[in-house]
């Protein structure tokens, strides 16, 4: 996604938002978000973006969707049994079990047999109106601020961003009612969205990002739950699922 003259880059979760994410692939590759808007920037909680028309309640200049599903179930949660997630030690306040699956943050309940991508910093969901099931990927939004995980189980959740989060959480903030802009030409259009694959591969961006599945990251994990160093007087011997964004790298030459 371009704009302000910066790009971008999220990764959708399909594992978990399988509908969402067939939905957003078919807006993005139809130009839909393409001269939208960003149209709310709440401090310390949430950038989203699209029609502002929705929000002008001028439902006649609403954007045709195309080749989009208009109506789509709710994914809050997907099964839990057979995921290959790789677990946290740690104990959370929101689930009883949090860990990694594919990079992507994940809290769970064994018992309802329940996972979710839980509201972390950088996580993008899917905006709705009050009826569960009013969600489509038409709006989103991303978490600009502290983990609010009241959220969680509330609102599909479609991906994460890997690059270009101080684009979004740089914005001015809207003055708002709940962080709206309040006038038109507040609002920060959006150039143009791609879906990576349909870029020329000269063109396209490249990004690393650690797997969360490998020593390598369990190593990682360790790290950050053991402070050290001389400046540190006290090592908090904990870390929760919001505290581990997976590392995302340029690649070298």
């Amino acid at each position: 996604m371009e704009l302000n003259g910066s790009q971008v880059i999220m990764e959708l979760a399909p594992r978990f938002a399988p509908r969402h994410a067939a939905n957003i692939r078919t807006l993005t590759r139809e130009r839909y978000y393409d001269g939208l808007v960003v149209l709310r920037v709440q401090d310390n909680f949430v950038t989203q973006w699209g029609d502002p028309s929705e929000e002008e309640k001028e439902k006649a200049k609403l954007k045709p969707l195309g080749g989009a599903d208009a109506h789509l179930p709710a994914e809050f949660s997907v099964p839990l049994a057979g995921m290959p997630l790789t677990r946290l030690r740690d104990s959370d306040g929101f689930a009883a079990v949090t860990g990694f699956v594919d990079g992507v943050p994940v809290a769970a309940d064994p018992k309802l047999n329940k996972a979710w991508i839980p509201h972390c910093y950088g996580v993008v969901g899917a905006a709705r109106g009050n009826e569960v099931d009013s969600s489509n990927g038409s709006g989103l939004y991303v978490i600009i601020g502290q983990a609010p995980r009241a959220l969680d189980l509330n609102i599909t959740v479609v991906g994460r961003v890997l690059k270009g989060m101080e684009a979004l959480s740089g914005l001015p903030r809207g003055m708002g009612p709940m962080g709206f802009y309040e006038k038109p030409e507040q609002y920060v259009p959006i150039r143009r969205v791609r879906l990576l694959a349909d870029i020329p591969a000269g063109e396209r961006p490249a990004l690393e990002v650690m797997r969360t599945d490998t020593p390598t990251w369990a190593a990682w994990v360790e790290a950050r739950r053991h402070t050290s160093g001389d400046w540190y007087v006290h090592s908090p011997e904990h870390v929760d699922v919001c505290n581990l964004a997976v590392p995302t790298r340029v690649p070298t030459q």
